[in-house]
């Protein structure tokens, strides 16, 4: 089995957690056998002292198909 890792970025304004989900949704529309995904960093930007949009770097693993 071979495994490849893809460094991504993900981005919501409701959380991080929807965050990692739309990384991962994104990442599967031109992967296949993801295996799993490691946050490697979080941001979030705020404007007028509320958070506006959370960030993810992600990076995930893939199962290379032979």
């Amino acid at each position: 089995m071979i495994v490849k890792v893809v460094e991504v970025i993900g981005a919501s304004d409701k959380g991080f957690t929807e965050a990692t989900e739309n990384a991962v949704k994104e990442a599967a529309k031109s992967l296949k056998n993801i295996k799993s995904i490691y946050i490697k960093h979080m941001n979030a930007n705020v404007e007028n002292n509320e958070i506006v949009s959370y960030a993810v770097n992600a990076k995930i693993s893939f199962e290379i198909e032979r």
